[in-house]
């Protein structure tokens, strides 16, 4: 049985189709990359997967039990945070995970709050206020909260939003744990793609309410190409010769190339240096199959 399952979801928003028959589904102990531009309806699938607001139709089935028939039953298997963790800051760390373990509909000890606490690695600062807190350490609270209850499926929309290089470092490394040793099924919405291909065992892409594409991010098969930054002059013979090798983009008083293969980056020198062309500055960035998709989605 797999731990999610979406089926033909379906959600009209002001009049216009934000889900249009999504399906995909989620096997377990893996993390997935939730993917798409501005706009795709990433937040407005996992606002419905959680039950947040209603579909207009369709199915989701978490742990096998239906959402629309089985709501609060469904619901015990999934925890979620979506956009900021919902904490109060005036309590302290150790209040705020007995207050939603009150809450919850299914009982949970004081041994399993403090095993969550030592799952986030909050055991030294989990008895100062919230407010005290780095943004990283609130999502790591967030993620104990949202945990307590032992979902079998963890969702996230944009986690590392607001974090510093270290903390997505050390939010990349809770979420491994949670997949690898509890076998919890992660799906984390994230605009982070570089993050995206260094988290996540696979992807999935969506585009105006569609799933598009699901590729495997592990296999040593993943598609990956470069991104050229060229700043050069005179700029009118620089588009010229650059549109020759694809889509140029103009940004600030630099060019850019998309989705060029590696041993193309060569001819790309030797044009501009043959026709005249001075470049001041001349930059690669690989770019691997998550950010190509959602490149070639935009486009698309």
């Amino acid at each position: 049985m797999k731990p999610l399952v979406v089926k033909q979801l379906s959600r009209t928003f002001k009049g216009h189709k934000v889900i249009n028959d999504l399906s995909f589904s989620l096997d377990r102990g893996l993390i997935y990359g939730f993917l798409g531009p501005n706009g795709s309806g990433k937040t407005m699938t996992i606002r419905l997967i959680v039950s947040l607001i209603k579909m207009d139709r369709g199915e989701v089935f978490i742990e096998g039990k239906d959402l629309n028939k089985n709501r609060e039953e469904a619901l015990q298997h999934i925890g979620a945070i979506v956009e900021d963790p919902d904490l109060y800051t005036y309590l302290s760390g150790r209040q705020n995970l007995e207050h939603f373990a009150r809450m919850s509909q299914k009982p949970i000890s004081e041994e399993r709050i403090e095993q969550v606490i030592d799952l986030v690695e909050l055991t030294n600062r989990i008895d100062d206020k919230v407010k005290t807190y780095s943004l990283g350490m609130k999502q790591r609270l967030g993620i104990a909260v949202s945990i307590l209850h032992q979902p079998s499926v963890l969702i996230l929309d944009e986690p590392t939003n607001g974090l510093d290089p270290n903390g997505i470092k050390e939010l990349r490394y809770y979420l491994r744990r949670l997949a690898k040793q509890d076998g919890v099924t992660l799906l984390v919405s994230s605009h982070q793609l570089r993050e995206v291909e260094v988290l996540c065992d696979r992807a999935i892409v969506i585009k105006d309410g569609q799933a598009v594409d699901e590729f495997d991010l592990r296999s040593s098969a993943t598609e990956s190409t470069y991104s050229v930054y060229v700043t050069a002059s005179p700029e009118a013979d620089a588009y010229t010769q650059l549109a020759q090798f694809g889509n140029v983009e103009k940004n600030e008083n630099q060019f850019v190339i998309y989705d060029q293969p590696y041993e193309q980056i060569p001819a790309i020198v030797e044009t501009l240096v043959q026709q005249n062309v001075r470049y001041m500055r001349f930059v690669t960035n690989k770019v691997g199959r998550a950010l190509l998709l959602v490149i070639r989605v935009r486009e698309g």
